[in-house]
């Protein structure tokens, strides 16, 4: 104990004297009084000194300081340090060397107060560990009584685990570091949490020097997230990953785990500094595939529960942890493309046919399609050609019409088998998607998987007919339905359709056609093979205006010839009168060309 008491003995003082009571010795009772004062350790209000502690109770403590009467403090300016006990060395500020009552006052919290600034500066440079006492709650955090000073103890610097309860460690002494003072506000901000962290590096570095790949540990659950569980070890993190929890199909990590549920878990990996610790659980199970049944092979039937769905496939869970997928292609006999989530849903529970099997890579495609007959192994016989059947159309090209007629068999109706008589430059003009239509097959092609139709052919060709009917030469009434620069689309009747040129389309009043006009036409050509009528509207004026001028010509000449004979008949000089030698000599000129004849 550090303190002012002077123990040296006074050197002439007479005990003997003093043992009978007779006398003091050579001093009188005033310079006595005046050496035992001085004896006496010299203090001075105002000042910190050290002192001990002799006494100690709930309420106070007494403190020795070497004086002539020993100072009381509070047991409350102790409470940042619960340990404190008789013998131990404190600091304590003098306020008054007595009282009214003649006690020494002391206080141990001024003592602090007073040398505190220096204090936490020197613990923030010495990177020292303190003690605090935590007094009370406040925004954000707690006040903490460090040195006599009120220090800011932030809610994140508590522990490395977030508090919901702050109030459990109010009046609580905890160790601290000082992370920060602000020397222009005398504000300080101390951590509980950065020594926790310092401990728990020590630990982590050791435990991570000895991990191995492959070891087996025992962790605890620390936190369950979407893609994985992470575990400590022990004070080292390490992650599972959703996928090496189960070898089946996990949704979620907590269709496995619990937190704070304790499991073994086996190291997969780490990197250079073991900072990121890959853990697995499935691992430490058999493999699913090492236990399927070694009699299934393919072409077998099997029974599984589809757990996962995408546009080319689904993936079906025959036995945990064995998955085969399901191609969209094997899901129907029908070649239109499709989504697989038109046929399945998860959750759905089937029957499959296995199509491949590999043990090995633990790989097996399953076919749904192949528990049905496959249309087409019969097709001729259900589809023979000639025979008709309503059919659903699918589809459109720019040549024709694709049309379903059952699930799996599909049919093609050529744009030129649509109709007899209209010429249809889309197949949109003609039907709907979705829409029913008539057909008859034409023709087979099994290997293809291909059926020619032909929608036309379920009605006679009128073309036999409108050969006479349209023949060269006869007119008709048409109506003008479309005009284009090689010409002009002719609405003909029974739904026939021509086409007139443009020099074919002049009025006789020397104008041009104009659409939905309905006139008069003559055909110049019928084509019954290629079905093909072409027209003239000019040719009728014109052979009109033919005919007129022939007969015109002919009246013309006519009448020139009755002219020239009359003119003739003027000039001719009067017939002589036949005489009877003039009729004998004609009767014999007879005789003689009927002798020679029949010479």
């Amino acid at each position: 104990m550090s303190n002012n008491l002077n123990n040296s003995p006074v050197a002439d003082f007479d005990w003997e004297a003093f043992e009978k009571g007779e006398s003091h010795g050579a001093k009188s009772r005033e310079e006595l009084t005046k050496t035992y004062d001085e004896s006496l350790g010299q203090v001075k209000s105002q000042e910190v000194i050290e002192g001990t502690i002799i006494a100690l109770n709930k309420r106070e403590a007494v403190v020795n300081i070497g004086y002539k009467s020993d100072g009381i403090i509070p047991v409350s300016e102790f409470r940042y340090n619960p340990d404190v006990k008789i013998g131990d060395t404190v600091e304590v500020f003098i306020e008054n060397q007595e009282d009214k009552k003649g006690q020494l006052i002391l206080s141990h919290r001024k003592a602090r107060a007073a040398r505190a600034w220096d204090r936490v500066n020197q613990a923030l440079e010495n990177d020292e560990i303190i003690k605090g006492y935590i007094k009370c709650r406040t925004k954000g955090g707690m006040i903490v009584d460090v040195f006599g000073l009120e220090a800011f103890l932030p809610g994140s610097q508590i522990d490395v685990k977030p508090i919901r309860d702050y109030d459990i460690f109010v009046g609580k002494t905890m160790e601290f570091k000082v992370v920060k003072i602000n020397q222009e506000y005398k504000n300080v901000v101390v951590s509980h949490k950065i020594l926790i962290e310092a401990e728990l590096e020590q630990q982590k570095r050791e435990i991570i020097a000895k991990l191995e790949k492959g070891q087996v540990l025992e962790g605890v659950v620390k936190n369950i997230t979407p893609y994985g569980v992470f575990i400590d070890l022990g004070g080292v993190d390490g992650l599972i990953h959703i996928t090496d929890l189960s070898w089946g199909r996990v949704s979620h990590p907590s269709e496995v785990v619990e937190p704070y549920q304790q499991l073994n878990v086996v190291i997969l990996d780490f990197d250079d500094e073991k900072k990121r610790i890959a853990l697995g659980l499935k691992q430490l199970q058999p493999h699913p595939w090492d236990a399927l049944d070694a009699d299934l092979k393919v072409g077998d039937k099997v029974h599984g529960k589809v757990v996962v769905m995408a546009d080319y496939g689904a993936f079906v869970e025959v036995a945990h942890g064995v998955e085969g997928l399901i191609h969209v292609s094997e899901m129907s006999w029908s070649q239109h493309l499709r989504s697989a989530q038109d046929f399945l849903k998860v959750g759905d529970e089937i029957d499959a046919v296995i199509l491949t099997l590999d043990r090995e890579d633990r790989k097996m495609s399953l076919g749904l399609k192949q528990l049905k007959q496959d249309p087409w192994a019969d097709i001729e016989v259900r589809y023979p050609v000639g025979s008709r059947h309503t059919a659903k159309v699918r589809n459109f090209t720019n040549f024709g019409v694709f049309v379903e007629l059952e699930e799996g068999v599909d049919g093609l109706i050529h744009i030129s088998d649509l109709s007899w008589t209209k010429k249809i430059k889309h197949p949109s003009e003609f039907t709907q998607i979705g829409n029913a239509i008539e057909v008859q097959v034409l023709e087979i092609d099994k290997d293809n998987r291909r059926l020619s139709l032909g929608h036309k052919q379920l009605e006679d060709n009128p073309w036999d007919a409108f050969e006479g009917q349209f023949a060269v030469g006869t007119v008709h009434q048409g109506t003008i339905t479309e005009l284009m620069d090689k010409g002009a689309v002719v609405a003909l009747a029974e739904g026939v359709e021509g086409f007139a040129t443009p020099k074919h389309l002049v009025k006789e009043d020397g104008s041009q056609v104009k659409v939905n006009e309905t006139l008069d036409f003559k055909v110049i050509e019928f084509n019954k093979d290629s079905k093909r009528i072409i027209l003239s509207h000019s040719r009728i004026h014109e052979d009109e205006t033919k005919a007129e001028r022939n007969a015109e010509r002919k009246a013309k000449r006519a009448t020139a010839g009755n002219s020239r004979r009359q003119e003739e008949s003027v000039s001719l000089p009067a017939p002589e009168k036949t005489t009877l030698g003039d009729l004998e000599a004609l009767a014999a000129l007879k005789e003689k060309l009927s002798a020679g004849s029949n010479d």
